[in-house]
């Protein structure tokens, strides 16, 4: 009973509101579908780790003293000391992507590149509004519209706010359906959504499919060594899909590992969600900082394509840049509703596909290069 009215009485209104903030990712991930592998455990996390005397985090054990909880654990073995979950998660993910579309085409890639603006200039943003350059660098990554990254690079970086980064970026991954035809009509007319494109794909050889994770996990370690560990893993699991000789293990890694480790990697970042650390007003700077960074990514993405249609015969559809950010594969299809909403007969899924998958790479390339400069400093 004293245990009871110490609970109850200790309860503060920072954990109300986590509770609620709980229950709201909750209802996100039940009732509209959005991300709920990750954003279900991660709001049932965050009510869990707010209740008064939390044996989740850590507990008073009779003859042992005070020892980690269960979501202690996890976050300090499988994510702070080693970063294992979320680089396991990336062989899951290379093995789900085909490449296929990015091959017959790999002017795509220049469209990955350029939806990366996003991160610096966000970066730029957080350091001008007094955020450290750890800090700065690792809220500027959510605009790699990729969580694992954005979980990563703060970790590795030793943010002081990982728990509202990994929300926001998951969020509004979520939430691309939403914000991304918000910014690409910000910056593009009726013509511009109009432009049709022929698909034509090149035949992509099993020779070329098996080489390219290869020459690119090589590649990326010479330009940006601290992106090693995010591409390989990333092409590892491409590897495993491309090979043809693991296909029970690609299955397995595309389905099993991924819900997996998602569902471990949501409940254990509720370590970092305790009400004294995320209810402050940096968490509100960042969740904006993150949105920012998002619509600077889309816009860069269709700029950049307006920019090379100053060049050539064939005219690029400008959504194409858009779908030059990481999110695999939400970006993709939102460009092919908005390209049927302008004309039923735009179909430009193939080519945002291309696009989508550039940008899975070149968001962890990104990631690193934020690593190792953000490293020397």
């Amino acid at each position: 009973m004293e245990f009871l009215i110490e609970g109850i009485t200790s309860i503060t209104w920072q954990q109300i509101l986590m509770w609620i903030i709980g229950g709201v990712l909750i209802y996100l991930a039940i009732a509209k579908n959005m991300e709920p592998s990750l954003l279900l455990p991660m709001g049932f996390g965050a009510i869990l780790v707010n209740i008064p005397m939390s044996g989740v985090l850590n507990q008073t054990l009779e003859g042992m003293g005070e020892v980690s909880g269960i979501i202690d654990w996890l976050f300090s073995v499988g994510i702070e000391a080693s970063e294992m979950m979320p680089l396991l998660l990336f062989i899951g993910i290379g093995a789900m992507i085909d490449f296929g579309p990015l091959l017959s085409n790999p002017r795509l890639l220049l469209f990955g590149a350029a939806a990366q603006f996003g991160i610096f200039a966000t970066v730029t943003v957080a350091a001008l509004l007094g955020f450290n350059i750890q800090d700065a660098a690792s809220i500027g990554i959510i605009g790699a519209a990729d969580g694992p990254t954005s979980i990563l690079v703060s970790l590795v970086l030793k943010s002081n706010y990982i728990g509202p980064i990994a929300v926001a970026a998951y969020s509004y991954m979520a939430l691309v359906p939403i914000i991304q035809p918000f910014a690409i009509k910000f910056c593009t007319t009726k013509k511009d959504r109009k432009i049709k494109m022929k698909y034509n794909p090149k035949s992509v050889s099993r020779t070329t499919r098996l080489l390219f994770p290869i020459i690119v996990t090589i590649i990326a370690g010479l330009v940006a060594p601290a992106s090693i560990s995010l591409v390989g893993f990333l092409m590892f699991g491409n590897l495993i899909r491309e090979c043809g000789v693991l296909n029970s293990l690609s299955e397995t890694a595309q389905k099993d590992l991924v819900n997996l480790i998602t569902l471990l990697l949501g409940i254990t970042i509720s370590a970092s969600m305790r009400a004294e650390q995320f209810v402050t007003f940096e968490t509100l700077l960042i969740m904006g900082l993150g949105l920012l960074a998002f619509v600077f990514d889309s816009i860069a993405g269709v700029l950049f394509a307006k920019f090379l249609n100053l060049f050539l015969k064939e005219k690029i559809n400008p959504m194409i840049g858009a779908a030059g950010i990481s999110a695999f594969p939400m970006s993709a299809r939102v460009i092919q509703k908005m390209g049927l909403e302008e004309d039923s007969q735009n179909h430009l899924l193939m080519h945002a596909v291309g696009a989508n998958v550039s940008g899975q790479i070149a968001s962890v390339i990104a990631g690193g290069v934020i690593i190792g400069i953000v490293g020397l400093m």
